[in-house]
């Protein structure tokens, strides 16, 4: 087009800043769109079948029975029906929503914002606990239809499945989903069902505090289990009232008088029995199934009244020997086959939920030397054989003698006897660390074992279970045993979902003869002439050894009888020092007082595979010339220095001193 006379051509007019707005705005939307579509394709394309949400009435319960089919717990809710949130206390859910979302009414499933301001926290804070901004809908979301797992794809698909519950429920029903189906610890899952163990209430008569202390347990539910950490869930319940209160669900009068006014976990906690078994099953049963869809049946090995004396025994040894600084104790027992029959992971499960007979790894001490002597046997070595006990130096390393003091000449059987360090380290490099590890390894430990020479005196982590399966061999015969609990899972209707002796493991011989009675004959003499004098019982066959690690950190006795071994572990969580606790004081006590009242229900029998007969009247006469006061004085074994990591310990250390809601 020509213009007139030459002129240039107008100029092109830009647009108005309103005009740019609207056009930007268009163009992000678009891209937004597009970008969320992308989103949406990429990760919708495998989420789970949300169909089933419709036929949830509530959460399914797991009913653990003992061996003879007595009830020995119930997780999930099988006498809590879901709440109805109509007929709750207002200021139930309202405890929730003030500490875990404050927006929530407002948002449409997820806070940008408040995931923002996670994302920002974590990049300042690297390798600390993360922050995952999650709302009380995504939080529902992945309890219904996701796994904890802590990835991208996981939190992508929870953000779209908060959205589709938004766009299919109302928030009202959606608050009523997530108290009805949030995991509040201890096996309890929904408000009903937690309101009924830890107050023995329906949730419809919670008081304020008890509301605040259920809502301050969604941080952790074991770190702030009311039951298990008092203090701690307390501390934490302060902070839902005061932002309960700036929320306006309640005023301050009301705050105060939460505060004025105790509450009460229920006693019956305390009396609940093989809470610790119960945590080590559950684990394996959803492992196996899942998250239940139906009442399940768990028919377990446990036998309760064992285990109620497993549980005296190790509660009343703690407490009796506090002044001498142990701080708790576990107790593994079962039988020939591996079959648990008692499970203790700690002295009160209502103070601590920590497991100690599985999750602890402690070292063994000379509880460790059988596996020692055991391939000193298997390479020709015989009890009787002449040995000196006198100063041994291994490369820089000079193990020295409880007592320091040395015996002079004395035969094996008599080393092993009085947990002789020395015999013990030069045994060890004869017949080579590695061949010792490898042995210790076939009869039961996983746990790793470095092959230094101090290996031989214990400077090996184990934890209670290992122990127990590891002695089993030389209770039964020969035999490797792996301990397991579960006889059969089946649902509440009688489908069998597991039986253990549909395809029971293989008898697998790891001891064979002479060796096996020649242990057997040194592990009885512990008992009749050695270091665990205290463990001693009239009229059954008993063998068994004691451990003690440096610095009294670590104590063992780990004992058997024919087809039955018991291990017992006492100590500190937080792996400081004792004040002289040996194998053979506390751990054998514990022992001896639940072998006592087990042994009668077990009928037990001989030592199998031992030469020749139980030397039970020698026992008997022992007992008769030994006096208290001559076993406080019996010789004990140590270890030398090398401590354990501390990873064993309960997360999250002690607990908070103080308390605005009180207990």
């Amino acid at each position: 087009m020509a213009y007139a006379d030459g002129a240039p051509p107008p100029a092109r007019r830009g647009r108005t800043p309103l005009q740019a707005l609207i056009y930007w705005s268009v163009v992000l939307a678009v891209w937004g769109l597009i970008f969320i579509a992308a989103f949406l394709a990429a990760f919708a394309t495998d989420l789970p079948d949300t169909s089933k949400l419709y036929d949830v009435t509530r959460q399914p319960s797991v009913t653990y029975l003992d061996r003879s089919g007595a009830v020995v717990a119930v997780r999930g809710s099988q006498y809590a029906p879901p709440a109805d949130i109509d007929a709750l206390p207002p200021y139930v859910p309202a405890a929730f929503v003030s500490i875990e979302d404050r927006q929530f009414y407002h948002h449409l499933g997820f806070n940008p914002w408040g995931m923002l301001r996670s994302e920002i926290y974590n990049l300042k804070h690297p390798g600390g606990s993360l922050r995952g901004g999650s709302t009380i809908t995504q939080q529902l979301a992945r309890n219904l239809f996701l796994t904890p797992a802590q990835t991208y794809r996981r939190k992508a698909q929870e953000l779209v499945l908060a959205v589709w519950l938004e766009m299919h429920f109302s928030k009202k029903q959606i608050l009523a989903l997530y108290l009805n189906r949030v995991s509040f610890g201890g096996g309890a899952y929904g408000i009903e069902a937690a309101a009924q163990r830890y107050f023995n209430k329906p949730a419809s008569g919670l008081t304020l505090g008890e509301a605040a202390l259920l809502a301050a347990t969604m941080k952790g539910p074991s770190r702030y289990n009311p039951a298990a950490n008092s203090e701690r869930a307390a501390r934490r319940a302060t902070v839902v009232l005061y932002e309960m209160e700036r929320m306006g669900a309640i005023s301050p009068a009301q705050r105060r008088a939460a505060f004025s006014q105790p509450v009460h976990v229920s006693a019956r906690l305390a009396n609940q029995r093989a809470q610790y078994f119960v945590d080590w099953l559950d684990a394996q049963v959803r492992s196996q199934v899942g998250e239940p869809t139906e009442d399940l049946v768990v028919e377990t090995t446990l036998d309760l009244p064992i285990q109620a004396a497993a549980e005296q025994a190790v509660r009343a040894g703690v407490a009796a020997h506090a002044d001498q600084g142990v701080g708790q104790g576990a107790l593994v027992a079962m039988d020939g086959e591996g079959r648990i029959r008692a499970y203790v992971g700690g002295a009160t499960y209502a103070e601590s939920q920590f497991d100690r007979a599985t999750a602890a790894r402690r070292q063994a001490g000379s509880a460790f030397k059988p596996f020692v002597y055991l391939a000193a046997m298997e390479n020709g070595h015989t009890p009787d054989e002449p040995v000196v006990d006198e100063p041994i130096t291994i490369g820089n390393w000079t193990p020295r003698n409880y007592t320091g003091k040395y015996l002079g000449p004395i035969d094996l059987k008599t080393a092993l006897a009085q947990s002789i360090n020395t015999v013990a380290a030069r045994l060890a490099q004869q017949v080579g660390t590695a061949r010792v590890a490898d042995t210790a390894h076939r009869l039961g430990i996983t746990s790793p074992i470095q092959t230094d020479p101090s290996m031989a005196l214990g400077a090996v982590e184990v934890s209670p279970m290992e122990m127990a399966e590891a002695y089993d061999a030389f209770a039964n015969g020969g035999f490797k045993a792996r301990g397991y609990g579960i006889e059969r899972l089946r649902t509440a209707k009688g489908r069998v979902l597991y039986d253990h002796a549909a395809a029971p493991p293989a008898p697998q011989s790891v001891i064979g003869q002479p060796a096996l009675s020649e242990m057997i004959r040194m592990l009885r003499g512990v008992l009749v002439s050695g270091t665990g004098a205290r463990a001693r019982i009239s009229g059954y066959d008993l063998a068994g050894k004691t451990g003690t690690t440096s610095d009294y950190k670590d104590a063992w006795f780990v004992g058997l009888t024919g087809g039955f071994v018991t291990a017992v572990w006492v100590g500190k969580d937080d792996n400081t020092a004792m004040r002289k606790v040996t194998g053979g004081g506390p751990p054998a006590e514990i022992w001896r007082n639940f072998m006592a009242s087990a042994l009668p229900r077990l009928a037990a029998q001989p030592i199998p595979g031992a030469d020749g007969p139980a030397p039970v009247e020698g026992i008997d006469e022992a007992l008769s010339q030994t006096s208290p006061a001559r076993d406080a004085e019996a010789p004990v074994d140590t270890e030398p220095e090398a401590p354990p990591p501390r990873r064993f310990r309960e997360r999250g250390g002690r607990p908070a001193q103080d308390s605005a809601v009180p207990f």
